[in-house]
């Protein structure tokens, strides 16, 4: 399988390297984003100046994601590549090495303060890590980290297109003033939920960072990759702790299997309270198209299934 995908991948870059060259050096800057998140900070700060090409696409899940030949000749043909790191992106080794892509390769989490995964339901990943700490990929859930991904994107921008820096550094600008006035209001609406009504229930690890930063409780059984499978045990030592902890809501996530959450549901008798965005963005048309929308719009389903409004 391997074999036919390098294959395909040869033979549509050397399609594209017969269309010419001189097209790949024409403005506007072509920019490769590994998933949704992503792409939308790069469209903030690139503007009209960039066209952006997203690997794993709207309610996409890049951990168990696998890549395509086209994805290889997006690859092959960019100028910058935009990817999270911290392991988040599994498939994307493979996709550098099969596309012999000569563009910068830039990881936005350069800067950030990178945060363990919790180990209460650590089975899975701690197996898979030889028992070592496991660092939590999903930075991005975080709005103090957003704005250090924008800061890395734009300086990405200057360096690969330095006739259109001062405007990648304006965009840059007024896109983290929108994020400050989101931050305050997502603590704001924390500081709304009373303390003890602080937990809730998610499907896979990906919160970490908005728990960290905000100070909201998240229990997940799946660990931090939607490619582990929670034991029977782990799910029982969840439902235990639910009851402990009063865990005040749960929800789906946009891009897993509702039926473990289902489960849970039915086991402590409480509501499933709506579906949270978590490593991808909605469809353009969806409550979560963009970041801004997608912190929004789970802040809101947080505080309205805990408080009822």
């Amino acid at each position: 399988m391997l074999k036919s995908f390098r294959a395909a991948v040869t033979l549509s870059v050397m399609t594209l390297t017969a269309l010419g060259t001189s097209s790949a050096l024409a403005a506007p800057l072509k920019v490769v984003a590994s998933f949704t998140v992503i792409a939308d900070f790069a469209k903030n700060v690139g503007g009209d100046r960039v066209s952006i090409t997203t690997i794993v696409g709207p309610d996409g899940d890049a951990h168990v994601y696998e890549p395509s030949p086209a994805d290889a000749v997006a690859m092959a043909g960019a100028d910058v590549v935009l990817v999270n790191g911290l392991h988040f992106e599994g498939f994307l080794q493979r996709l550098v090495d099969a596309s012999a892509t000569k563009a910068a390769i830039v990881t936005l989490t350069k800067d950030v303060t990178p945060i363990d995964f919790k180990p209460e339901f650590a089975d899975a990943d701690a197996a898979e890590g030889a028992g070592k700490t496991v660092t939590d990929p999903h930075a991005f859930q975080s709005i103090a980290n957003a704005r250090i991904y924008v800061k890395n994107i734009a300086e990405a921008f200057c360096a690969a297109d330095s006739e259109g820096c001062v405007g990648y550094q304006t965009n840059a600008a007024a896109y983290t003033k929108k994020l400050d006035a989101l931050e305050g209001e997502v603590k704001a609406a924390i500081q709304s939920i009373p303390e003890e009504k602080r937990v809730v229930i998610t499907s896979h690890d990906a919160f970490g960072y908005f728990e960290h930063e905000y100070g909201l409780t998240f229990l997940a059984p799946q660990g931090i990759s939607t490619d582990s499978e929670p034991s029977a045990a782990d799910v029982a030592k969840l439902v235990n702790q639910v009851k402990q902890d009063k865990a005040a809501a749960m929800f789906i996530e946009n891009i897993t299997n509702p039926r473990l959450i289902e489960q849970i549901a039915s086991e402590t008798g409480i509501k499933v309270g709506g579906t949270l965005y978590s490593d991808a963005l909605s469809q353009p048309d969806g409550p979560a198209s963009t970041y801004i929308d997608m912190m929004h719009n789970n802040i809101a389903q947080i505080k309205g299934a805990i408080l009822g409004s």
